[in-house]
Parts: C-alpha cells; sequence; structure tokens
C-alpha cells in the first residue's frame, strides 16, 4: 500500500463499527465496511471462535481496521 493511499480516509465511522462489531460478533461490522464473504465466514464460525471478533476489536480501537477499498477507518464520529 502506498502512502498516498495510507492517509484516504475511509467515510464509514470507527465508532458505528466499533459497536456492530462489539453486539454482533465481529458479523455487522464486517457488512458494514463492505466485506461480505468475511461476515459470511464469521457468521458461520462464530467471529472465528472468538479470536477473529478479538482481532477485529483491537483493530478498530487502535485505528487499523480497513473498508473494502484499504482506506483505514480514522473519524469516530
Amino acid at each position: 500500500m502506498t502512502d498516498k493511499e495510507m492517509t484516504i480516509k475511509s467515510p464509514k465511522k470507527r465508532l458505528i463499527a466499533l459497536l456492530l462489531c462489539l453486539f454482533t460478533f465481529g458479523i455487522g461490522s464486517r457488512i458494514y465496511v463492505g466485506k461480505a464473504a468475511t461476515s459470511m465466514i464469521y457468521f458461520f464460525t462464530l467471529g472465528f471462535f472468538g479470536i477473529g471478533w478479538m482481532i477485529d476489536l483491537l483493530m478498530i480501537l487502535v485505528g487499523s481496521f480497513t473498508d473494502k477499498s484499504g482506506h483505514f477507518l480514522q473519524d469516530w464520529t
């Protein structure tokens, strides 16, 4: 990923992704950012048996969670 791509912000909000991740075991946050294929995997495995769910939570909190285009979710509101 180039420096220019890393500076482009996603229009999606981190707070919404965080709440969806918490209450839907990671499925909702992945659907929200456009990652439909991995959301189906999370649905059938309960968020990779909880491990993927925890990783997603940490990635959202530290700001390294991306949308389907690879842009970082940076804004909380």
